[in-house]
């Protein structure tokens, strides 16, 4: 009977996977490589991916020519090795496939382990293949993960690593076993490799909040092995962070520590400065259309806590009260910090799925409690709905300077119409399900939403692409074919790393001011670069410039003497004489102005 028991929660846990498995593959794989890589930060990190997996160089991360310390090189090294596999191009032809990936493999590794950690919690309750199915997809139906896990940066790979280490010590706490605890300082020492110090800190913080809740901390901590694994963290993790010290010096501590790190997190950096409860709005859309079952997971959580029901059985909500810890770790370590962005609360979305499980959990046979949560969860979605039905008062206020004909992509592809059908039929379901009491509704409403990205969602990065990448794309075939005597290459005014990254040459970015055309004629004298793939002839003369519309409408480009080579969207191709570039920059310093390229640092990666 025994064996018998064993072997069916063997096929139970592997069914399981099975699901989770096949359900992942379609929701974080498909079509990651249909469309290409969206400006500004992505194709900065395929840049530098790209850079290692041609230049042999898999130490240094450098972009367009310059060295890019903005983040350790974890996640650069996942896209080198893609992009180092024979045939890359001819898969991939875009790069966004292989920029992708990383991010997509971390959400689905996170995904799949998330469900098994929740199934091995309730591995006594009948509900537990349930309950797994609704965190899991509490995780990947969150809007911030929809995004980032198709986002070629390392935000996905952070939130990947930092929940597989949080989830693999939990089980280590509370696992009958006295195996050595090896794999969750691994998988730290990656995160750490992902995004640097601030990993550590998360998954410290969150692990010490744990741990002041139980009585036998002190076993606790001894069960995880602090001193070893402190030591093959350092011993895995520290190596690259030593290496480019040396090689690079100050350069790495200024940009890495000073800047990336301790400037972000104690100032104000690139006018992303939010209020202190930036994160408890971010928790609430993070988590829509479950953030009602979010908030009532934490309650609950919370009342058993208070009334000490881990001193009756302190497996029973241990996974809960951690995912809890978790939640905090984040939102109070965020919260100080002066720079705040919506990626920042990501790798707090898998605590919040398990909360959202929490919920479930509890709704199961509490008709009156389950009412009241799909009665607030009913009014978010009306809410929505009635925005979306107002969309002819609002939608003439988009205007994406980038992508001017975008109102009218958006009606052709009647993308309204589907947003308000979806929304509409997600409103009818959840009203229904607050006047009629189904345990397991809300993997009914899980399951719509899912389907409803792929109604939804590739619509709009289809349009994006269209209308925002497209263009550049078309213009760096046009550059490949057009530039002679290797000229060198400019963008003017709005900044698009993907020029560099689609052509495949050196690009000097510069502002669309008269300043910019000084800064220009200097640096094609003083900051000469190049990299494998290109040695730019600073000695030709003549270069090309691509410019958008805006900035050619200034005067000091408008009457600029230029060969115009092509317009593809809002940008425009043209070749100027570099004696013609000298005699503005001349007479714009006889004005008194002056250069500001190595103050400014337009290229600041």
């Amino acid at each position: 009977m025994n064996i018998f028991s064993k072997n069916l929660k063997v096929r139970n846990r592997f069914l399981l996977a099975l699901l989770l498995f096949f359900i992942g593959i379609i929701f974080f794989l498909s079509g990651i490589g249909e469309t290409g890589l969206i400006d500004e930060t992505p194709p900065l990190f395929a840049s530098a991916g790209k850079a290692m997996s041609q230049s042999g160089d898999w130490i240094t991360p450098k972009v367009n020519g310059i060295l890019r310390f903005d983040k350790p090189p974890f996640y650069y090294w996942l896209m080198a090795i893609i992009y180092s596999i024979p045939g890359n191009q001819s898969w991939d032809q875009l790069g966004s496939l292989s920029a992708r990936l990383p991010s997509a493999l971390a959400s689905l590794s996170l995904f799949l382990i998330l469900g098994d950690t929740i199934l091995h919690h309730h591995k006594k309750s009948k509900y537990k293949s349930y309950l797994a199915l609704v965190g899991s997809l509490g995780f990947a139906l969150s809007p911030l993960v929809i995004i980032w896990s198709r986002t070629a940066v390392s935000d996905s790979l952070l939130c990947g690593t930092i929940g597989i280490s949080l989830l693999l010590f939990w089980r280590k706490f509370f696992e009958n076993n006295s195996r050595n605890c090896i794999f969750p300082w691994i998988v730290l020492s990656l995160a750490i490799l992902t995004k640097g110090p601030v990993a550590a800190v998360i998954v410290m913080l969150t692990l010490a909040i744990f741990l002041s809740t139980q009585d036998d901390r002190k076993r606790l901590l001894l069960k995880i092995k602090p001193l070893q694994g402190t030591l093959i963290t350092f011993l895995v993790s520290t190596p690259w962070y030593l290496i480019v010290f040396l090689k690079e010096g100050q350069s790495f501590l200024d940009s890495f520590f000073g800047y990336h790190n301790l400037q972000r997190y104690t100032s104000v950096v690139n006018n992303h400065a939010e209020p202190w409860w930036f994160y408890l709005f971010i928790m609430i859309i993070g988590s829509l259309p479950f953030s009602i079952f979010l908030f009532h997971g934490i309650f609950e959580t919370i009342k058993e806590f208070i009334a000490g029901t881990r001193e009756d059985s302190k497996f029973q909500n241990s996974l809960y009260l951690f995912a809890l810890c978790w939640l905090l770790a984040v939102l109070l370590f965020f919260s100080i910090s002066a720079t705040k962005l919506p990626s920042y609360w990501l790798p707090a979305t898998p605590a919040a799925a398990i909360l959202i499980a929490k919920s479930a959990q509890m709704l199961i046979n509490r008709q009156k409690n389950s009412s009241i949560v799909w009665f607030f969860t009913t009014l978010i979605l009306l809410g929505v709905s009635f925005a979306l039905s107002m969309s002819n008062n609002w939608l003439v206020l988009i205007n994406d300077p980038e992508m001017p004909n975008l109102l009218n992509a958006i009606i052709e592809d009647r993308l309204l119409l589907k947003a308000r059908i979806f929304i509409f039929t997600l409103t009818i379901l959840s009203a229904f399900f607050t006047l009629k009491f189904i345990p397991k509704s809300i993997v009914l409403l899980q399951i719509l939403f899912l389907f409803g990205q792929f109604f939804i969602m590739n619509p709009i990065r289809n349009i994006t692409d269209n209308l925002r990448q497209a263009p550049i794309r078309q213009i760096s075939q046009k550059i490949k074919y057009l530039r002679k005597s290797s000229e060198p290459l400019a963008m003017i005014g709005i900044r698009k790393p993907s020029l560099h990254f689609y052509s495949q040459q050196i690009v000097f970015y510069e502002s669309n001011s008269r300043i910019g055309i000084i800064n220009l004629s200097e640096r094609f004298e003083k900051d000469k670069r190049n990299n494998l793939i290109d040695n730019p002839n600073y000695d030709s003369e003549s270069f090309l410039v691509v410019i958008d519309r805006y900035s050619f409408s200034k005067e000091h480009w408008k009457n600029i003497k230029r060969q115009e080579l092509g317009v593809y969207g809002i940008y425009s191709l043209i070749r100027v004489n570099r004696i013609d570039l000298n005699k503005y920059a001349s007479n714009f310093q006889k004005e008194g102005l002056k250069s500001d390229w190595n103050v400014e640092k337009f290229e600041r990666f």
